[in-house]
């Protein structure tokens, strides 16, 4: 049976499974992942600090973004045939109070300076998910 992880953004969530896999993941990463890193890495967008192959929950995301609530997964060729997983992986890590961005991977190598800007436009104008508490109520 699988430990249940802490959901809540900021808090620990480094499951030695998930901290192992994750390293892995890091020192295998793919020439996509490489290519959007450098983009990221060392505060070079917007001046936020984004990690990769980052234990969130259950899952190890691609780039996360923890201050600014932000998760960015990249997709290749096979979740084509995974929406339905995608899908339901983007709701859970929404209903932990994360915002998913996702490109597919020939985004990322086709057009690098769209992703960022469209990274840059969340990082700089968040959406508010859910609503804060003052706007729910005045949606009852």
């Amino acid at each position: 049976m699988q430990e249940q992880l802490p959901r809540v953004r900021g808090m620990n969530t480094r499951h030695p499974a998930h901290v192992k896999h994750a390293r892995r993941l890091r020192r295998n990463q793919t020439d996509v992942e490489r290519h959007l890193w450098s983009r990221l890495r060392a505060r070079q967008l917007s001046g936020q600090k984004f990690r990769r192959q980052h234990p969130v929950g259950d899952y190890i995301v691609d780039f996360c973004c923890p201050d600014k609530g932000l998760i960015i997964e990249l997709d290749g060729g096979q979740h084509a045939a995974q929406q339905e997983a995608d899908t339901i992986r983007t709701g859970i890590l929404e209903q932990q109070g994360y915002h998913v961005l996702r490109f597919w991977n020939n985004e990322v190598l086709e057009n690098i300076d769209g992703v960022l800007a469209c990274i840059t436009e969340y990082l700089e104008h968040p959406h508010p998910s859910p609503l804060p508490a003052r706007e729910r109520e005045k949606k009852q």
